[in-house]
Protein backbone atom coordinates (compact mmCIF):
# COMPACT_ATOMS: atom_id res chain seq x y z
CA UNK A 1 0.00 0.00 0.00
CA UNK A 2 1.12 3.82 -0.47
CA UNK A 3 0.45 4.66 2.87
CA UNK A 4 1.79 1.44 4.66
CA UNK A 5 4.40 0.26 2.06
CA UNK A 6 4.58 -3.80 2.31
CA UNK A 7 1.22 -4.80 4.87
CA UNK A 8 -1.22 -5.67 3.06
CA UNK A 9 -4.38 -6.47 5.16
CA UNK A 10 -7.47 -8.11 3.79
CA UNK A 11 -10.72 -6.43 4.36
CA UNK A 12 -13.93 -8.80 5.40
CA UNK A 13 -16.73 -9.52 3.92
CA UNK A 14 -18.90 -6.48 3.43
CA UNK A 15 -21.75 -8.71 5.08
CA UNK A 16 -19.89 -9.77 8.18
CA UNK A 17 -21.23 -7.28 9.92
CA UNK A 18 -24.66 -6.83 9.14
CA UNK A 19 -26.70 -4.72 11.82
CA UNK A 20 -29.43 -7.32 11.57
CA UNK A 21 -27.05 -10.12 10.92
CA UNK A 22 -27.54 -12.55 8.14
CA UNK A 23 -30.20 -15.11 9.13
CA UNK A 24 -32.72 -11.71 10.19
CA UNK A 25 -36.07 -12.44 8.92
CA UNK A 26 -39.34 -10.15 10.02
CA UNK A 27 -42.78 -10.97 9.40
CA UNK A 28 -45.46 -8.72 7.21
CA UNK A 29 -48.22 -7.89 10.24
CA UNK A 30 -51.92 -7.21 9.60
CA UNK A 31 -52.33 -3.54 10.86
CA UNK A 32 -55.08 -1.37 11.68
CA UNK A 33 -52.84 1.91 10.75
CA UNK A 34 -51.74 2.34 7.42
CA UNK A 35 -48.03 2.12 7.10
CA UNK A 36 -47.63 1.84 3.74
CA UNK A 37 -45.64 5.17 3.61
CA UNK A 38 -43.10 3.19 4.98
CA UNK A 39 -43.73 -0.23 3.53
CA UNK A 40 -45.40 -1.73 6.07
CA UNK A 41 -45.45 -2.24 9.71
CA UNK A 42 -42.16 -4.15 10.19
CA UNK A 43 -39.91 -1.40 7.71
CA UNK A 44 -41.44 1.48 10.21
CA UNK A 45 -40.07 -0.15 12.91
CA UNK A 46 -36.73 -1.19 11.42
CA UNK A 47 -36.65 2.47 9.92
CA UNK A 48 -34.49 3.56 12.94
CA UNK A 49 -30.92 3.48 12.19
CA UNK A 50 -29.53 3.19 15.58
CA UNK A 51 -27.77 6.96 15.35
CA UNK A 52 -29.08 7.57 18.65
CA UNK A 53 -30.39 11.17 18.17
CA UNK A 54 -33.18 10.14 20.70
CA UNK A 55 -30.73 10.74 23.35
CA UNK A 56 -30.17 14.01 23.49
CA UNK A 57 -31.08 16.30 26.85
CA UNK A 58 -30.72 20.19 26.45
CA UNK A 59 -32.74 20.85 23.20
CA UNK A 60 -35.74 19.93 21.36
CA UNK A 61 -38.46 17.86 22.40
CA UNK A 62 -37.17 13.93 21.23
CA UNK A 63 -37.80 11.61 23.60
CA UNK A 64 -39.16 13.42 26.35
CA UNK A 65 -39.24 10.40 29.05
CA UNK A 66 -35.33 9.74 27.94
CA UNK A 67 -34.85 13.19 29.16
CA UNK A 68 -36.07 12.20 32.08
CA UNK A 69 -34.73 8.74 32.99
CA UNK A 70 -31.64 8.50 30.79
CA UNK A 71 -32.76 4.78 30.44
CA UNK A 72 -32.05 3.87 26.23
CA UNK A 73 -35.43 1.82 27.04
CA UNK A 74 -37.04 4.50 26.96
CA UNK A 75 -35.48 5.84 23.79
CA UNK A 76 -37.17 5.91 20.54
CA UNK A 77 -34.12 3.63 19.42
CA UNK A 78 -34.71 1.50 22.39
CA UNK A 79 -38.28 0.93 21.25
CA UNK A 80 -37.60 0.31 18.02
CA UNK A 81 -34.94 -2.04 18.45
CA UNK A 82 -37.78 -4.03 20.73
CA UNK A 83 -40.20 -3.87 18.33
CA UNK A 84 -37.50 -5.24 15.67
CA UNK A 85 -37.22 -7.93 18.24
CA UNK A 86 -40.40 -8.50 18.31
CA UNK A 87 -41.12 -9.22 14.68
CA UNK A 88 -38.14 -11.32 14.07
CA UNK A 89 -39.40 -14.02 16.73
CA UNK A 90 -36.51 -13.27 19.05
CA UNK A 91 -39.04 -12.79 21.92
CA UNK A 92 -39.72 -16.08 21.29
CA UNK A 93 -42.60 -15.22 19.53
CA UNK A 94 -43.69 -13.06 16.11
CA UNK A 95 -46.67 -11.81 17.32
CA UNK A 96 -46.91 -8.16 18.29
CA UNK A 97 -49.26 -8.51 20.86
CA UNK A 98 -46.66 -9.32 23.53
CA UNK A 99 -46.74 -8.34 26.64
CA UNK A 100 -42.92 -8.03 27.05
CA UNK A 101 -43.23 -5.00 24.96
CA UNK A 102 -45.77 -3.16 27.46
CA UNK A 103 -42.86 -2.04 29.81
CA UNK A 104 -40.70 -0.92 26.67
CA UNK A 105 -43.22 1.28 25.46
CA UNK A 106 -45.25 2.59 28.75
CA UNK A 107 -43.69 6.25 29.17
CA UNK A 108 -43.76 6.59 25.36
CA UNK A 109 -45.49 10.02 25.53
CA UNK A 110 -46.80 9.50 22.31
CA UNK A 111 -46.12 13.10 21.55
CA UNK A 112 -45.12 12.79 17.98
CA UNK A 113 -41.42 14.37 18.26
CA UNK A 114 -39.70 11.45 16.76
CA UNK A 115 -41.81 11.72 13.64
CA UNK A 116 -39.96 15.48 12.84
CA UNK A 117 -36.65 15.30 14.68
CA UNK A 118 -35.54 10.97 14.45
CA UNK A 119 -33.12 11.89 11.32
CA UNK A 120 -35.37 8.74 9.57
CA UNK A 121 -38.55 10.03 10.98
CA UNK A 122 -39.42 6.85 12.81
CA UNK A 123 -42.84 7.44 13.90
CA UNK A 124 -43.28 5.80 17.53
CA UNK A 125 -46.58 7.02 18.29
CA UNK A 126 -48.20 5.61 15.54
CA UNK A 127 -46.34 2.30 16.18
CA UNK A 128 -47.34 2.40 20.27
CA UNK A 129 -50.88 2.84 18.91
CA UNK A 130 -50.95 -0.17 16.85
CA UNK A 131 -49.40 -2.61 19.37
CA UNK A 132 -51.63 -1.32 22.05
CA UNK A 133 -54.20 -2.24 19.69
CA UNK A 134 -53.12 -5.48 18.91
CA UNK A 135 -52.40 -6.46 22.59
CA UNK A 136 -55.99 -5.54 23.09
CA UNK A 137 -57.30 -7.85 20.87
CA UNK A 138 -55.32 -10.96 22.15
CA UNK A 139 -55.25 -10.13 25.96
CA UNK A 140 -58.47 -7.37 26.47
CA UNK A 141 -58.39 -3.88 28.30
CA UNK A 142 -58.54 -1.97 31.62
CA UNK A 143 -60.66 -0.52 33.39
CA UNK A 144 -58.95 2.57 33.34
CA UNK A 145 -57.94 2.31 29.23
CA UNK A 146 -61.56 1.97 28.54
CA UNK A 147 -62.81 4.76 30.62
CA UNK A 148 -60.03 7.23 28.96
CA UNK A 149 -60.94 6.23 25.44
CA UNK A 150 -64.45 6.38 26.09
CA UNK A 151 -63.83 10.47 27.23
CA UNK A 152 -66.31 12.18 24.41
CA UNK A 153 -69.06 9.87 26.55
CA UNK A 154 -67.46 10.58 30.11
CA UNK A 155 -67.22 14.53 28.79
CA UNK A 156 -70.76 14.43 27.81
CA UNK A 157 -72.31 13.61 31.26
CA UNK A 158 -70.13 15.05 33.26
CA UNK A 159 -70.40 18.32 31.84
CA UNK A 160 -74.44 17.69 31.98
CA UNK A 161 -74.15 16.57 36.06
CA UNK A 162 -70.99 19.20 36.13
CA UNK A 163 -72.08 20.79 39.60
CA UNK A 164 -72.53 17.25 41.34
CA UNK A 165 -69.28 15.56 38.99
CA UNK A 166 -66.74 18.70 39.80
CA UNK A 167 -67.65 18.23 43.90
CA UNK A 168 -67.14 14.45 44.32
CA UNK A 169 -63.96 14.96 41.86
CA UNK A 170 -62.14 17.16 44.90
CA UNK A 171 -63.33 14.41 47.51
CA UNK A 172 -60.07 12.78 49.18
CA UNK A 173 -62.61 9.76 48.82
CA UNK A 174 -62.60 10.21 45.05
CA UNK A 175 -59.06 10.82 44.56
CA UNK A 176 -58.17 7.24 46.48
CA UNK A 177 -60.43 5.29 44.58
CA UNK A 178 -59.61 7.02 41.75
CA UNK A 179 -55.95 5.49 42.38
CA UNK A 180 -56.67 2.17 43.74
CA UNK A 181 -59.59 1.27 40.33
CA UNK A 182 -57.76 3.66 37.74
CA UNK A 183 -54.40 4.07 38.67
CA UNK A 184 -54.57 7.96 38.75
CA UNK A 185 -52.19 9.75 41.32
CA UNK A 186 -54.52 10.70 43.84
CA UNK A 187 -52.32 13.97 43.64
CA UNK A 188 -53.28 14.99 40.37
CA UNK A 189 -56.61 17.40 40.15
CA UNK A 190 -58.92 16.04 38.02
CA UNK A 191 -60.39 18.96 35.00
CA UNK A 192 -63.45 20.80 35.87
CA UNK A 193 -66.49 19.98 33.58
CA UNK A 194 -68.33 23.57 32.21
CA UNK A 195 -71.75 23.97 32.92
CA UNK A 196 -72.58 24.63 29.58
CA UNK A 197 -70.20 22.95 26.69
CA UNK A 198 -69.11 25.64 24.06
CA UNK A 199 -71.92 24.52 21.40
CA UNK A 200 -74.70 24.92 24.38
CA UNK A 201 -73.82 28.43 24.32
CA UNK A 202 -73.34 29.15 20.41
CA UNK A 203 -75.65 31.30 18.76
CA UNK A 204 -75.76 30.24 14.95
CA UNK A 205 -74.77 33.94 13.01
CA UNK A 206 -78.74 35.12 12.22
CA UNK A 207 -77.56 37.57 9.09
CA UNK A 208 -77.41 35.54 5.86
CA UNK A 209 -74.29 35.24 5.11
CA UNK A 210 -71.85 32.64 3.98
CA UNK A 211 -69.45 31.11 6.79
CA UNK A 212 -65.93 31.38 5.15
CA UNK A 213 -64.66 29.62 8.17
CA UNK A 214 -65.67 26.73 10.78
CA UNK A 215 -64.50 26.09 13.67
CA UNK A 216 -63.66 23.01 15.13
CA UNK A 217 -65.49 22.15 18.56
CA UNK A 218 -63.00 19.37 19.96
CA UNK A 219 -64.29 17.16 22.50
CA UNK A 220 -61.95 19.04 25.52
CA UNK A 221 -62.69 22.87 24.88
CA UNK A 222 -66.34 21.86 24.10
CA UNK A 223 -67.15 20.50 27.21
CA UNK A 224 -64.58 21.54 29.95
CA UNK A 225 -62.83 25.38 28.66
CA UNK A 226 -65.64 26.78 26.34
CA UNK A 227 -64.41 29.83 27.07
CA UNK A 228 -61.13 28.99 24.36
CA UNK A 229 -63.79 28.38 21.65
CA UNK A 230 -65.37 31.07 22.50
CA UNK A 231 -62.48 33.42 22.76
CA UNK A 232 -61.63 32.25 18.60
CA UNK A 233 -64.56 32.44 17.40
CA UNK A 234 -64.71 36.14 18.31
CA UNK A 235 -60.85 36.62 17.10
CA UNK A 236 -62.27 34.92 13.93
CA UNK A 237 -64.90 37.24 13.67
CA UNK A 238 -62.83 40.62 14.91
CA UNK A 239 -60.48 39.11 11.80
CA UNK A 240 -63.18 39.04 9.39
CA UNK A 241 -64.46 35.90 9.38
CA UNK A 242 -68.14 34.43 9.21
CA UNK A 243 -67.88 30.99 11.27
CA UNK A 244 -69.90 28.32 11.24
CA UNK A 245 -69.56 25.61 13.53
CA UNK A 246 -70.11 22.44 12.81
CA UNK A 247 -72.11 19.47 14.50
CA UNK A 248 -70.00 18.18 17.39
CA UNK A 249 -67.88 14.83 16.56
CA UNK A 250 -65.01 13.81 18.97
CA UNK A 251 -61.96 13.17 16.67
CA UNK A 252 -60.79 9.93 19.06
CA UNK A 253 -57.92 11.15 20.22
CA UNK A 254 -58.15 9.17 23.47
CA UNK A 255 -58.76 6.02 21.37
CA UNK A 256 -55.97 6.22 19.00
CA UNK A 257 -53.69 7.06 22.21
CA UNK A 258 -54.98 4.14 24.38
CA UNK A 259 -55.20 1.80 21.04
CA UNK A 260 -58.67 1.08 20.41
CA UNK A 261 -58.13 1.69 16.66
CA UNK A 262 -61.21 -0.27 15.56
CA UNK A 263 -63.13 2.84 18.04
CA UNK A 264 -61.09 5.40 16.41
CA UNK A 265 -61.24 4.21 12.80
CA UNK A 266 -65.34 4.64 13.62
CA UNK A 267 -64.44 8.30 14.71
CA UNK A 268 -62.21 8.73 11.82
CA UNK A 269 -65.20 7.86 9.46
CA UNK A 270 -67.64 10.06 11.34
CA UNK A 271 -65.49 13.18 11.66
CA UNK A 272 -64.76 12.56 7.81
CA UNK A 273 -68.29 12.66 7.17
CA UNK A 274 -69.35 15.55 9.13
CA UNK A 275 -65.92 17.81 7.95
CA UNK A 276 -66.10 16.49 4.23
CA UNK A 277 -68.84 18.86 3.32
CA UNK A 278 -67.00 21.97 4.57
CA UNK A 279 -63.66 20.99 3.37
CA UNK A 280 -65.29 20.68 -0.26
CA UNK A 281 -67.03 23.81 0.09
CA UNK A 282 -63.40 25.49 0.18
CA UNK A 283 -63.37 26.53 3.65
CA UNK A 284 -60.90 26.31 6.12
CA UNK A 285 -61.20 23.76 9.15
CA UNK A 286 -59.84 25.59 12.34
CA UNK A 287 -58.75 23.95 15.67
CA UNK A 288 -58.15 25.75 18.79
CA UNK A 289 -56.72 22.11 19.97
CA UNK A 290 -53.68 20.88 18.50
CA UNK A 291 -54.03 17.50 19.84
CA UNK A 292 -57.57 17.20 17.47
CA UNK A 293 -55.98 18.99 14.36
CA UNK A 294 -53.20 16.06 14.79
CA UNK A 295 -55.75 13.63 14.93
CA UNK A 296 -57.45 14.83 11.96
CA UNK A 297 -54.24 15.72 9.53
CA UNK A 298 -51.88 12.80 10.62
CA UNK A 299 -54.16 10.16 12.21
CA UNK A 300 -57.42 10.02 10.25
CA UNK A 301 -55.85 9.69 6.61
CA UNK A 302 -53.97 6.56 8.04
CA UNK A 303 -56.57 4.61 9.52
CA UNK A 304 -59.33 4.74 6.69
CA UNK A 305 -59.24 3.15 3.42
CA UNK A 306 -60.39 3.53 0.23
CA UNK A 307 -62.78 6.04 -0.62
CA UNK A 308 -63.22 6.71 3.10
CA UNK A 309 -59.42 7.40 3.08
CA UNK A 310 -59.37 9.78 0.27
CA UNK A 311 -62.33 12.09 2.03
CA UNK A 312 -59.99 12.15 5.28
CA UNK A 313 -57.15 13.35 2.99
CA UNK A 314 -59.22 15.75 2.15
CA UNK A 315 -60.54 17.03 5.52
CA UNK A 316 -56.92 16.58 6.42
CA UNK A 317 -56.00 19.12 3.51
CA UNK A 318 -58.26 22.09 4.42
CA UNK A 319 -57.84 21.35 8.66
CA UNK A 320 -55.71 24.08 9.92
CA UNK A 321 -54.84 25.74 13.52
CA UNK A 322 -56.22 28.65 14.56
CA UNK A 323 -53.34 30.43 15.34
CA UNK A 324 -51.92 29.77 11.24
CA UNK A 325 -54.96 30.93 9.76
CA UNK A 326 -55.49 34.08 12.12
CA UNK A 327 -51.50 35.09 11.55
CA UNK A 328 -52.00 35.83 7.93
CA UNK A 329 -55.51 37.98 8.98
CA UNK A 330 -53.85 39.82 11.59
CA UNK A 331 -50.89 41.37 9.37
CA UNK A 332 -53.46 44.70 8.36
CA UNK A 333 -54.61 44.78 12.51
CA UNK A 334 -53.91 47.03 15.11
CA UNK A 335 -54.54 46.26 18.58
CA UNK A 336 -54.59 47.85 21.91
CA UNK A 337 -51.66 47.82 24.72
CA UNK A 338 -50.87 43.88 25.84
CA UNK A 339 -48.69 42.15 27.90
CA UNK A 340 -44.60 43.51 27.34
CA UNK A 341 -43.33 39.75 27.58
CA UNK A 342 -45.15 36.25 26.35
CA UNK A 343 -43.82 32.76 26.60
CA UNK A 344 -45.26 30.42 24.47
CA UNK A 345 -45.40 26.78 25.02
CA UNK A 346 -45.96 24.77 21.81
CA UNK A 347 -47.84 21.64 22.20
CA UNK A 348 -46.00 18.38 20.80
CA UNK A 349 -48.02 17.95 18.09
CA UNK A 350 -48.00 21.30 16.94
CA UNK A 351 -44.27 21.25 16.95
CA UNK A 352 -44.13 17.69 15.01
CA UNK A 353 -46.21 18.98 12.32
CA UNK A 354 -46.67 22.64 11.35
CA UNK A 355 -44.14 24.41 14.57
CA UNK A 356 -44.67 27.24 16.36
CA UNK A 357 -43.43 30.18 13.70
CA UNK A 358 -47.08 31.08 12.87
CA UNK A 359 -48.31 31.29 16.60
CA UNK A 360 -45.24 33.33 17.81
CA UNK A 361 -45.96 35.54 14.63
CA UNK A 362 -49.49 35.91 15.64
CA UNK A 363 -48.72 36.71 18.89
CA UNK A 364 -45.91 39.74 18.02
CA UNK A 365 -49.11 41.68 16.41
CA UNK A 366 -49.36 42.72 20.42
CA UNK A 367 -47.70 46.21 20.36
CA UNK A 368 -44.55 46.68 22.74
CA UNK A 369 -44.37 42.98 23.47
CA UNK A 370 -41.49 40.43 23.23
CA UNK A 371 -42.83 36.79 22.12
CA UNK A 372 -40.11 34.17 23.20
CA UNK A 373 -40.96 30.33 21.64
CA UNK A 374 -39.50 28.44 25.11
CA UNK A 375 -37.50 25.46 23.94
CA UNK A 376 -39.01 23.76 26.79
CA UNK A 377 -40.03 20.05 25.33
CA UNK A 378 -42.61 18.37 26.45
CA UNK A 379 -44.84 19.35 29.74
CA UNK A 380 -44.83 15.82 30.44
CA UNK A 381 -48.78 15.79 30.79
CA UNK A 382 -49.78 14.08 27.19
CA UNK A 383 -53.65 13.61 28.50
CA UNK A 384 -53.73 10.62 30.72
CA UNK A 385 -49.74 10.10 30.89
CA UNK A 386 -49.39 12.69 34.16
CA UNK A 387 -52.54 11.28 35.73
CA UNK A 388 -50.74 7.55 36.01
CA UNK A 389 -47.18 8.41 35.82
CA UNK A 390 -47.20 11.24 38.13
CA UNK A 391 -43.42 11.55 38.93
CA UNK A 392 -42.38 10.81 35.34
CA UNK A 393 -44.40 13.57 34.06
CA UNK A 394 -43.04 15.69 37.06
CA UNK A 395 -39.63 15.10 36.32
CA UNK A 396 -40.00 15.94 32.49
CA UNK A 397 -41.31 19.04 32.96
CA UNK A 398 -38.64 19.86 35.66
CA UNK A 399 -36.07 19.52 32.86
CA UNK A 400 -36.95 23.05 31.27
CA UNK A 401 -40.53 23.70 31.33
CA UNK A 402 -41.55 24.47 34.84
CA UNK A 403 -38.01 26.54 35.71
CA UNK A 404 -38.96 28.93 33.04
CA UNK A 405 -42.10 29.45 34.05
CA UNK A 406 -41.28 30.30 37.83
CA UNK A 407 -40.74 33.57 39.39
CA UNK A 408 -42.55 35.42 36.50
CA UNK A 409 -42.26 39.04 35.69
CA UNK A 410 -45.97 40.84 36.18
CA UNK A 411 -46.14 41.99 32.90
CA UNK A 412 -45.25 38.09 31.64
CA UNK A 413 -48.23 36.22 29.73
CA UNK A 414 -47.59 32.31 29.19
CA UNK A 415 -49.47 31.01 25.85
CA UNK A 416 -50.10 27.39 25.72
CA UNK A 417 -52.59 25.52 23.02
CA UNK A 418 -52.63 22.41 24.30
CA UNK A 419 -55.30 21.67 27.15
CA UNK A 420 -52.96 18.87 28.80
CA UNK A 421 -50.44 21.47 28.83
CA UNK A 422 -51.84 24.22 30.65
CA UNK A 423 -53.35 22.20 33.34
CA UNK A 424 -49.78 20.78 33.44
CA UNK A 425 -48.01 24.30 33.76
CA UNK A 426 -50.77 25.07 36.73
CA UNK A 427 -50.81 22.54 38.35
CA UNK A 428 -46.99 22.14 39.12
CA UNK A 429 -46.11 25.98 38.64
CA UNK A 430 -49.62 27.49 39.94
CA UNK A 431 -48.70 29.83 36.40
CA UNK A 432 -52.53 30.16 34.43
CA UNK A 433 -51.48 29.47 30.94
CA UNK A 434 -53.58 31.13 27.97
CA UNK A 435 -54.88 30.42 24.65
CA UNK A 436 -53.80 33.12 21.97
CA UNK A 437 -57.18 33.86 20.92
CA UNK A 438 -57.73 34.70 24.42
CA UNK A 439 -55.32 36.72 25.09
CA UNK A 440 -55.73 38.28 21.82
CA UNK A 441 -59.56 38.76 21.30
CA UNK A 442 -59.60 40.83 24.59
CA UNK A 443 -57.19 43.00 22.99
CA UNK A 444 -59.39 44.06 20.01
CA UNK A 445 -62.49 44.72 22.28
CA UNK A 446 -60.26 46.84 24.28
CA UNK A 447 -59.13 48.84 21.31
CA UNK A 448 -62.60 48.86 19.51
CA UNK A 449 -63.94 50.41 22.81
CA UNK A 450 -61.12 53.04 23.09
Amino acid sequence: GLFNPGKIVHAPPLTKDLRYGNGYVSREIDTAFDFSDFGGFQRAAEQCSGVGACRKTLTGTMCPSYMATRNEMHTTRGRANALRLAISGQLDTTELAHEELLPVLDLCLECKACKRECPTGVDMARLKSEVLHQIHQQHGTTLADRLVADMERVSRWGSRLAPLVNWAGKLGLTRQLNEQLLGFDRRRPLPTFAGRSFLAQWQVPTEDTKPTVALFADTFNNFYEPAHLAAAATLLGQLGATVTVPPFVCCGRPQISKGFLDKAAAQAAATTRTLLPLAQAGLPILFVEPSCYSAVVDDHPRLLRGEAQSNAQQVAAAAQLVDTWAATAMQQQTLHAGPKRVLYHGHCHQKALVGTQAAVKLLSAIPDCEVVALDSGCCGMAGSFGYQHYEISQAIGEQRLFPALRDLPTATTVVAPGFSCRHQIEHFTGVRAETASSLLATLFEDNRRG
